[in-house]
């Protein structure tokens, strides 16, 4: 795709990287961290492909020390505090977890709503905390099943957007990622969907970024839910799927070297916002 500026000769439009990030939630320790990470590193990150992992808390620094230097892997923290600092007993800020090696700061997964009191409007504050602090915010949004079955899907996680977005300067919406993730997918017990399940999902959850922004929309809308090598190419042919956020699958440093491959293909067919 090329663009051609008033006055001015037509200019490429680079390629957006494809995104495949796995969260550890709440499992690995140390050693084990470091196992991941080795193995990880001794094999490839195709060209094209930008891949993170999300550790717990516990092991984000020690899984950036041991990440070679130049590593393209992204790191990122599964929660954050939206304050700089104070007394939030249990809890971790947007400086501390920047410090720890985060470039990614993940908010409003289901698991944290339905455990832990996350809101909408929480995930708001989150999301303008770590822009604040240089992070890239990764809003999680997904409807229950029966929301799904009432066919309210589409209200349900359009809400959830503008309410994530409701303190991001439009100019700044382009910073943010969205993973589309739908709770009745997540998990052992989880349904894992089909592209033409999620495809008017991603497509409307595109579109309410690109409203709330300055027209560039959001860095990147990401699906996740039932993730696996069975069902990810599929997912991946949908246009306004710019990426995967794995679970499971993701977890074994050899299953997520061959999602990261499988994914390959697809790298360098999305075109990246100018």
């Amino acid at each position: 795709m090329t663009t051609a500026p008033s006055g001015g000769t037509a200019t490429a439009v680079p390629p957006a990287p494809l995104w495949v990030g796995t969260s550890w939630k709440m499992n690995k320790t140390l050693a084990e961290a470091a196992a991941f990470v080795d193995e990880l590193s001794a094999g490839e990150v195709p060209p094209g492909v930008q891949a993170f992992l999300l550790p717990a808390h516990t092991a984000l620094a020690h899984v950036r020390d041991r990440l070679p230097a130049g590593s393209p892997v992204l790191l990122g923290a599964q929660n954050a505090h939206w304050a700089s600092e104070g007394a939030g007993t249990g809890e971790v800020s947007m400086r501390m977890v920047a410090d720890a090696g985060a470039t990614l700061v993940e908010m409003g997964h289901s698991e944290r709503r339905e455990s832990f009191g996350e809101t909408d409007r929480t995930v708001a504050l989150k999301a303008a905390a770590a822009l604040r602090h240089g992070l890239t915010p990764l809003v999680c949004v997904g409807e229950p099943r029966s929301v799904r079955d009432a066919g309210g899907a589409s209200d349900f996680v359009a809400a959830q957007v503008r309410a994530a977005l409701a303190e991001v300067p439009a100019d700044q919406v382009g910073a943010v990622l969205i993973a589309y993730e739908p709770i009745w997918a997540i998990g052992v017990h989880g349904r894992p969907a089909t592209q033409d399940e999620v495809a008017p999902v991603m497509a409307l959850v595109a579109e309410v970024a690109r409203e709330a922004s300055d027209g560039s929309g959001a860095r990147a809308v990401l699906y996740g839910g039932g993730v696996n090598p069975d069902n990810a190419a599929d997912l991946l042919t949908d246009p306004h799927t710019d990426g995967l956020f794995v679970g499971r699958a993701g977890w074994a440093a050899a299953g997520f070297l061959g999602l990261l491959r499988l994914c390959a293909p697809f790298a360098g067919t999305r075109t990246a916002s100018v």
